[in-house]
């Protein structure tokens, strides 16, 4: 079968299924590095995770353009960033469409005014997540170093913000971290 086709058919389902973020595509991009599709093994796949958390965007994205990429060029990445971001954007029409009709229901606006700490639950699940496979690494302890350059960077960018009422721009933070991680050789 044509390799566009493919990724058209193997990325639309994984953008109707991964509900969750770009964490939530790893699992499918397991399983298509294990298919005999040829187009990226499990060690390509820990530098797409790389790449993708590194760039703008979205990483489910950024990994649907690189996966996509590495298998068929410029139209693979495009083909498959458009074949994942295609299930949610019927769902959200299919959403909409049936939301419209009880906009200004008092019911309705109080679900959603009630699911606003259930969102705040899960990003807090998720920072929890982050933090414990970054400064735990599987150990029982906090890596001292990488706990160290957390409380520097958050530190710095909270007193810089509190003392100039500026907000530093995240790009600016990222190389930041990137260069501290080189200097001690994370």
């Amino acid at each position: 079968m044509n390799t566009l086709i493919l990724l058209i058919v193997e990325f639309f389902k994984i953008g109707l299924f991964s509900v969750g973020g770009g964490l939530a595509t790893l699992p499918f991009l397991y399983n298509l590095a294990a298919k005999d599709y040829g187009w990226f093994d499990a060690a390509q796949l820990a530098d797409m995770i790389a790449v993708s958390e590194s760039t703008p965007g979205p990483m489910g994205v950024n990994m649907a353009t690189y996966a996509g990429f590495h298998a068929a060029g410029i139209a693979g990445g495009v083909t498959a960033t458009l074949s994942l971001a295609l299930p949610g954007i019927i769902i959200i029409i299919i959403v909409y469409k049936f939301l419209e009709k009880f906009s200004g229901n008092k019911y309705v606006e109080g679900v959603f005014y009630a699911l606003h700490p259930a969102v705040g639950a899960l990003i807090t699940m998720a920072c929890i997540e982050v933090y414990r496979s970054s400064f735990l690494g599987g150990d029982t302890f906090i890596r001292p170093v990488h706990f160290a350059l957390f409380v520097v960077v958050l530190g710095g960018k909270l007193l810089y913000t509190k003392r100039t009422g500026k907000k530093i721009h995240p790009i600016a933070v990222i190389v930041v971290c990137a260069a501290l991680g080189a200097l001690i050789g994370l």
